[in-house]
């Protein structure tokens, strides 16, 4: 694959997903290195053998910017678009940016503007993660049977575009899919967005200290993801408020029509949805 003589890698931001994938690169043999504000995050990564080489300084990064082949972006949508424009002198001529943000719409084209013809810029969203975040956190084992989706415009090659699946799939991730910006928010304000903010209500619409003594799977299993980063997760909210709020009023309305069948000891009704819900989630398994 091409990517095995892209030697000079440079992660920007390294927390769980830059982490990660700093662990999965070098394993392939690329020169990993990292730029993040935490100087303990850097140190930490280069005592651990994540990355090759790395900083929290601004002129040391400079550098870094200057030697990198390609460049990944592991930092929150606008952090990311900052990142940009405040590095663009640096970037080498020709290569490739690709990043990991949750959103794309409100990102993807305005970094391909700023970027014009600097260097080309194809987005990517890798479906993986944990409750827990930092580079400490880090394992690229994550990736495995995870789905990654590739995001281009218009503005793409074919070359690049390839390149970004490679990435994909020498992650170890398990699909590799491509939709547009708008249809990825679409989709991801239904699979994560929406999922997070039930969660989210979830352990927030009853208050009881004692709910930990009597929960079974089923509780825990749905409110795994309640454990948020609030600084990420509201930033995401807004940045796709318009397919999250048309998603959440999709879900309010089913979960309307299930409460009033039940009001209505509707029974074949409700075990029509069941029927359904049982189908579609099969799916899942194959």
């Amino acid at each position: 694959m091409e990517w095995i003589n892209k030697q000079n890698v440079l992660i920007v931001g390294l927390g769980l997903i830059g982490g990660s994938y700093a662990r999965a690169l070098k394993r392939i043999g690329c020169h990993v290195s990292a730029i993040d504000k935490n100087e303990e995050s850097i140190k930490y990564a280069l005592e651990n053998g994540v990355i090759d080489e790395g900083t929290s300084d601004g002129e040391k990064g400079a550098d870094l910017v200057k030697d990198a082949d390609c460049i990944i972006l592991a930092l929150y949508p606008t952090a990311a678009i900052e990142w940009v424009k405040s590095n663009i002198e640096n970037i080498k001529q020709g290569i490739r940016i690709t990043d990991v943000t949750g959103v794309k719409s409100c990102i993807v084209y305005e970094i391909q503007d700023i970027l014009s013809d600097k260097a080309e810029f194809i987005a990517a969203h890798p479906m993986a993660g944990k409750e827990t975040s930092g580079v400490e956190c880090s394992d690229d084992r994550i990736f495995r049977d995870a789905n990654y989706i590739v995001v281009p415009t218009k503005k793409n090659t074919e070359e690049a575009i390839l390149w970004c699946e490679n990435l994909g799939q020498i992650l170890g991730f398990n699909k590799v899919s491509v939709l547009s910006p708008e249809e990825h928010d679409e989709m991801i304000a239904y699979v994560s967005q929406l999922t997070h903010c039930i969660a989210v209500s979830l352990m927030t619409c009853k208050d009881n200290e004692h709910l930990k003594d009597y929960t079974g799977d089923s509780f825990r299993d749905l409110t795994r993801i309640a454990r948020i980063n609030e600084n990420m997760w509201s930033e995401l909210f807004h940045m796709n408020k318009e397919p999250l709020l048309k998603e959440m009023d999709l879900f309010i309305n089913e979960l309307t029509e299930l409460r009033n069948l039940i009001d209505k000891d509707d029974t074949e009704k409700i075990k029509e949805k069941m029927r359904l819900s049982t189908k579609r989630r099969m799916k899942f398994n194959k």
